[in-house]
């Protein structure tokens, strides 16, 4: 969807979701649905990883020696580097592969085909056509988007996270009447981890939408990044108007918003766990001592 262009009062409306997806199921086949999966599932563990592992080295780092806690201001900060982590080391490349793979190519006789095979066979043709270099292709966009998804990401979790516990301080005591502490139960981090991972998409759409096109496109020899973004962000206003910007938002939120959700859930378990087999370790020790 967001590689599609039309111009204003020009050509078929735009189906949406749903027509575009029946679309390309009529035209191409249903695994065509799936295309660009290989890419995606090979960088999501490390996408993951290097997300939550830098943006709790990046908290360390911002949290108030003294007090031992961390500013909504020093959360959003550490979200933001995480997401230009990422983006830098793992997802711009394994996107750029994904839009090659998706896009299709007009053959000689005039109909659309598939350009690349496989993802080995995308890969080792555009780093021989185009060299290595066109991995970090729009990697500022990719660095931004993230960045600014990450930290709105973290920023509204966090928010509603310690929102809830508060909330569960002030109403849950035990029979001597005293307050009691507990982590959020499993449904309630699904919840706000839905929620937090739906702000992102709509905070960045235009950025992603931006991107994608930058990444489809071959590079411009002699041309800045920073002009080749200008003319297309130009010429996307001049030609499809503003909303395309927000072209494909409702997948993204599907796809993002649900994945976030349970990445949370699953990053406190193991948290939780983890912490508590370090204490153990801790108490044991100093027992033995």
């Amino acid at each position: 969807m967001q590689l599609s262009r039309r111009i204003n009062s020009i050509g078929p409306r735009p189906r949406g979701i749903v027509g575009t997806a029946v679309g390309i199921v009529k035209n191409e086949g249903f695994f065509s649905l799936y295309r660009g999966l290989g890419p995606v599932l090979g960088g999501i563990i490390p996408k993951r990883a290097i997300r939550f592992t830098s943006y709790e080295y990046y908290k360390r780092l911002l949290t108030d020696k003294d007090t031992m806690k961390i500013s909504r201001n020093g959360i959003f900060l550490a979200g933001l580097a995480a997401g230009i982590t990422e983006a830098v080391t793992v997802v711009n490349a394994v996107e750029v592969i994904k839009i090659h793979l998706q896009a299709l190519h007009k053959s000689p006789d005039g109909t659309l085909t598939l350009k690349y095979k496989s993802t080995p066979d995308a890969l080792s043709t555009l780093i021989r056509t185009e060299g290595i270099a066109f991995l970090w292709r729009g990697v500022t966009l990719t660095a931004l988007r993230q960045g600014t998804n990450q930290a709105a990401n973290f920023t509204v979790y966090m928010e509603l996270k310690t929102r809830l516990q508060k909330w569960q301080q002030q109403h849950h005591h035990n029979t001597q009447n005293e307050v009691v502490v507990k982590d959020l139960p499993s449904y309630q981090i699904t919840i706000i981890g839905l929620i937090s991972g739906a702000v992102g998409p709509f905070f960045n759409a235009p950025i992603d939408t931006i991107k994608t096109r930058i990444q489809q496109t071959p590079a411009i020899p002699g041309k800045s990044s920073l002009s080749h973004i200008i003319t297309i962000t130009t010429d996307m206003l001049l030609k499809e108007g503003f909303r395309s910007f927000y072209k494909g938002i409702t997948p993204r939120v599907m796809r993002v918003a649900p994945g976030q959700a349970v990445t949370f859930t699953v990053y406190e378990f193991l948290k939780g766990r983890i912490e508590e087999s370090y204490s153990m370790q801790r108490r044991s020790i100093r027992q033995t001592i």
